[in-house]
């Protein structure tokens, strides 16, 4: 199965560069691309693809507003967007994964990760951070709010045990091992998960976790 992949960076060159690379993998497919975030909208109902490389910094529209205004206008059916920042732990790039995005990596990065981290957010199985998820979400556990509400009493015994695995950042793979599970049956838990919850993905249940004290 192809990933289809948007680009949205002001930066032309930048933009060619990982076009380039993304390209040349028989998984991979870049079918838009934008100079600003205030095209995001427009280039995903276009093209329908299943992640968007977002920067974070652009001038008219920034990746925090964009990544925003996509899940907005689109809900569920919006792409996983994946930040692009200069910074290792960028305050836009955090407010971004508040905003909706899946995960963030630097612009820097090595090619080969740069797949990977692809890959991985596609498919949600593992959260993505750039070098920096404890400290990304100890800054969601600063605002701590009070204990979770109703939906969290909908989670069975074991599905509250897997998602404070997930939320601690192990991988599918890792939580099979740790709770004698399949890796299937792991993908399925977690995904009745993020259904009861109310969240879009791997990322917001760790925001979900840390925000409520349950880690």
């Amino acid at each position: 199965m192809t990933i289809r992949i948007a680009l949205i960076d002001d930066q032309e060159l930048f933009r060619a560069g990982i076009a380039m690379v993304v390209s040349s993998q028989p998984d991979l497919e870049v079918v838009g691309q934008a100079d600003d975030g205030a095209d995001a909208v427009s280039v995903v109902r276009e093209h329908n693809p299943d992640l968007v490389l977002m920067d974070v910094r652009m001038p008219r529209l920034d990746g925090v507003a964009a990544t925003r205004e996509l899940v907005t206008a689109l809900g569920d059916r919006a792409p996983k967007v994946l930040i692009l920042t200069t910074f290792d732990l960028d305050e836009a790039a955090a407010d971004a994964i508040d905003a909706g995005a899946s995960g963030f990596i630097l612009k820097d990065t090595q090619p080969e990760l740069l797949l990977a981290t692809i890959r991985a957010v596609a498919q949600g199985t593992q959260v993505v951070a750039a070098g920096a998820t404890k400290a990304l979400f100890e800054r969601f556990r600063s605002r701590r709010t009070d204990a979770p509400g109703d939906e969290f009493g909908r989670l069975t015994a074991r599905e509250r045990e897997i998602l404070l695995q997930a939320a601690k950042g192990l991988s599918n793979n890792e939580i099979a091992a740790a709770e004698y599970l399949s890796e299937a049956t792991v993908k399925t838990h977690i995904s009745r998960i993020l259904t009861k919850l109310g969240l879009r993905d791997r990322v917001q249940l760790v925001v979900y976790a840390y925000e409520h004290g349950l880690i």
